[in-house]
């Protein structure tokens, strides 16, 4: 019988109250992407609290090979986030009942009855909008101790960086919302209605409104020198005491002046529905420095991406758990590069046509020996983010470890299939011995090179020759 979630969290605490008193070393181990090191670091900061001896890293996966590693590892429980779903079985045979996971990945039934696994989908939560791990990883920090509540703002930037701002006007909903409003109370978080323009804290205004892509605006997304003439038409002051002005420093009018100077620009142009994509939820985080990448809460996501991407997850962790000094120089590097990586990557895709094969509901985009597997996800998110993909799902794919290959898949903007991606995922690597899963509009898979020919026909078959309206079946 599946536990309420209140019920699983008093076992949560149970468990973890009986690891302090009887002094077994807790293992945490979470993911590289910013969903993970913020749930990982949420966790392991309210363990440190309470008293617990505890070890935190990363896995960019979770495999039968991760689960044997914890079976040899000399700590005496092991807590997961944002991974180990479908591995419950496995963990239950090698570690008894000393494990735990605390995650928001779509599971099968049999792993809804296991009660150490802490999952919002058993408990009619939907993981996909509502709840990522940092959240769950926050409720779970709870019940050691109200006290906790300060971690909220850390919960609101996973629910950012997993992109859970799908309510209206890139609001919260569900547990996010009630999270959000947490923060709110404590005065970590300010919630705005704004211009939704990339790098709101950090960025010189026509620098910002030139990276800002979602939404696409012909003419001047990715040219600076237009989006410079736009703002002086507009008569914006753009630099004070010689440093260029960033949009968090404009006042109410200058907004105005910004928006009806990009509605004249874009007449005729799906106007209304730029601004509609323009205008949205901002999250603030007032304790954090003026012009420094943390006080965005998008921003702050994008930096911990970064710092997973390219194997430097602890110097995310550390900025997670209140590192303001060492660690923040090296974030603000480590995104720099990471940006400069990703540019590099976007121009080969670009450049090579060849690894780019197109239906009418599907892009299949062959990344190998270009994309780091570590960054399939973010370069997948890329291309569906891009306007003239909208309403496609797309499909990449790139060289793995030890002779595999990496699949990641996203739902463009406006796609409206009802395909869910991490059932085909999961169901097409078992088939061919490998593993799977994820959400319904984002999932990943990982198989072995010479099964690939079969996987691509698998794909064919239940995605790529299914009408955008129609089912996985």
């Amino acid at each position: 019988m599946t536990k309420s979630l209140d019920q699983s969290l008093s076992l949560f605490k149970d468990k973890i109250n009986d690891c302090i008193k009887s002094k077994k070393s807790i293992f945490v181990t979470t993911h590289i992407d910013c969903d993970g090191l913020t749930s990982g670091s949420i966790i392991s900061k309210a363990l440190i609290r309470a008293g617990a001896k505890c070890t935190l890293r990363t896995s960019k996966e979770f495999s039968k090979k991760v689960v044997e590693s914890f079976g040899s590892d000399s700590r005496d429980f092991h807590l997961v986030t944002d991974l180990g779903g479908g591995f419950a079985r496995e963990m239950d045979e090698k570690l008894d009942d000393n494990w735990m996971i605390l995650d928001h990945h779509q599971i099968s039934d049999s792993e809804i009855e296991n009660q150490n696994v802490i999952n919002a989908w058993k408990y009619g939560i939907d993981g996909g909008t509502e709840i990522c791990a940092g959240g769950m990883a926050f409720l779970a920090a709870m019940a050691l101790d109200e006290r906790n509540s300060d971690l909220s703002q850390i919960a609101v930037v996973a629910a950012l960086g997993d992109r859970q701002d799908q309510g209206e006007k890139k609001s919260f909903t569900g547990k996010n919302f009630e999270i959000s409003q947490i923060a709110k109370e404590q005065g970590l978080v300010e919630v705005d209605l704004d211009l939704l323009l990339v790098g709101r804290e950090t960025r010189p205004l026509p620098d910002a409104l030139a990276f800002t892509s979602q939404p696409f605006i012909e003419g001047l997304t990715w040219n600076r020198d237009s989006c410079l003439a736009l703002l002086n038409s507009a008569n914006i002051k753009l630099k004070e005491d010689g440093r260029w002005r960033v949009p968090a420093e404009l006042d109410d009018d200058e907004k105005r002046q910004v928006i009806e100077a990009i509605t004249k620009y874009s007449s005729g142009k799906n106007a209304t529905d730029i601004m509609s994509e323009l205008i949205g939820y901002t999250y603030t985080f007032p304790n954090e420095d003026k012009r420094s990448f943390l006080r965005d809460g998008r921003d702050f996501s994008t930096m911990l991406n970064s710092c997973g991407r390219i194997s430097r997850s602890g110097v995310g962790m550390a900025i997670c758990m209140g590192d303001r000094d060492k660690s923040l120089s090296e974030g603000e590097t480590i995104l720099t590069d990471y940006r400069k990586m990703i540019r590099q990557y976007m121009n080969i895709l670009t450049n090579e046509r060849w690894r780019i094969s197109e239906s009418e509901t599907c892009i299949m985009v062959n990344g190998e020996d270009v994309v780091p597997e570590m960054m399939t996800g973010t370069i997948s998110s890329l291309i569906a983010g891009s306007p003239k993909n909208s309403g496609k799902i797309v499909i990449l794919r790139t060289n793995g470890e030890e002779n595999t290959i990496k699949f990641s898949s996203r739902k463009s903007f406006g796609c409206t299939s009802e395909i869910n991606l991490s059932e085909i995922m999961k169901n097409g690597a078992e088939k061919f011995e490998g593993i799977g899963g994820g959400h319904n509009a984002a999932a990943g898979a990982k198989i072995t090179k010479d099964k690939l020919n079969d996987f691509l026909n698998y794909l064919e078959v239940n995605v790529v020759n299914m009408s955008s309206s129609g089912s996985s079946g």
